[in-house]
């Protein structure tokens, strides 16, 4: 195979998106010190520099704060997310990887399944 044949196929190669959808327990967590939540961030940098460093960061995203309303149809609004639950959404990180699977792989590191938290990870459907 020459150089031009597989520059050719890594060229068509694209990576897919995933979206990791972090969850988490708050009434968990109780309540923590500054050096606590200091260490905290550094478990979260270092996790997100890890995967940017593969070059597979799409967008580090944000954590979400509690708080929020839902707008249903007949423009009914509630206070949200969702009160009923005790888990609630608390950040998103965009990915890119060849798989599910290898989405799954660089998920499995995330500082939120130290507290109890879970990651969906969800392919990103181009439109």
């Amino acid at each position: 195979m020459s150089c031009y044949d597989v520059l050719k196929q890594l060229k068509f190669k694209t990576m897919k998106e995933f979206l990791f959808v972090f969850r988490a327990d708050y009434s968990k967590m109780g309540e923590r010190s500054p050096e606590q939540m200091q260490a905290s961030m550094k478990k979260w940098m270092d996790w997100i520099s890890g995967i940017a460093a593969q070059n597979k960061l799409v967008d580090r995203g944000n954590r979400l704060e509690p708080a929020g309303k839902v707008l249903r149809p007949d423009n009914l609004i509630t206070d949200g997310p969702y009160t009923e639950i005790k888990e609630t959404l608390a950040g998103y990180t965009m990915v890119k990887a060849d798989s599910l699977e290898d989405a799954t792989e660089l998920a499995k590191g995330c500082p939120v399944l130290e507290t109890g938290g879970n990651v969906e990870i969800r392919e990103i459907g181009k439109m």
